[in-house]
């Protein structure tokens, strides 16, 4: 991993738009495993700190790239944890390399449309997932082929070089279980990762 210190350089983040105490674990045990750096008071259902308090945290970290966290306890309009992401990802010293877009049950939303998704088996698809991480059925519509998720709309107002679709961190009817490793969340990670050009 190439990890630098954070003198006169933007610190580079990969935003994961779950937050609840699964989803923490999950996140906490693959940046551990990657290397990277994780911003744990970022998680809460919801995101319980504001965007501008997270960038400071952001600042005290010794290298990068930092995983962050955000969630919208399932409000379908934009509620804490878009607020901070939206804050975040404005910030003039952060550098966005990706987002684990995560999809939920939540109604009444656009979605994101993402560059890729992984699903409950690992493989990385053109397709959107569900919250269980099943292949969605072949969209009729534009709309459908969206990633539908509590915490992504925002991402449709900011320039995200990549966005990554999975489904439920932690869970997927333990496919991505933290006894496996989260092995789904990690690749999404990794993915990121690699079309950021890093590598782990």
């Amino acid at each position: 991993m190439n990890k630098i210190t954070k003198q006169n350089k933007k610190i580079r983040v990969i935003l994961v738009t779950d937050g609840d105490k699964v989803a923490q674990e999950a996140v906490e045990a693959i940046g551990s495993s990657l290397g990277l750096r994780c911003i744990s008071a970022s998680a809460g259902n919801p995101t319980p700190i504001s965007g501008k308090k997270i960038v400071n945290l952001l600042k005290t970290v010794p290298y990068d790239p930092v995983l962050v966290m955000f969630d919208d306890k399932g409000h379908s309009e934009k509620a804490e944890g878009e607020q901070a992401l939206e804050y975040v990802a404005n910030h003039p010293d952060i550098e966005v390399l990706g987002v684990v877009a995560v999809a939920s049950n939540t109604t009444g939303i656009e979605g994101i449309h993402a560059d890729a998704c992984v699903d409950c088996h690992g493989h990385v698809i053109d397709r959107p997932v569900d919250k269980k991480g099943e292949i969605k059925p072949k969209p009729a519509c534009a709309c459908e082929s969206n990633i539908i998720g509590d915490t992504v709309d925002v991402l449709n107002d900011l320039e995200i070089p990549v966005i990554i679709g999975v489904g439920d961190i932690g869970k997927m009817d333990k496919h991505d279980d933290l006894s496996r490793g989260a092995p789904i969340t990690r690749k999404a990670i990794e993915e990121i990762l690699k079309r950021s050009d890093l590598h782990v």
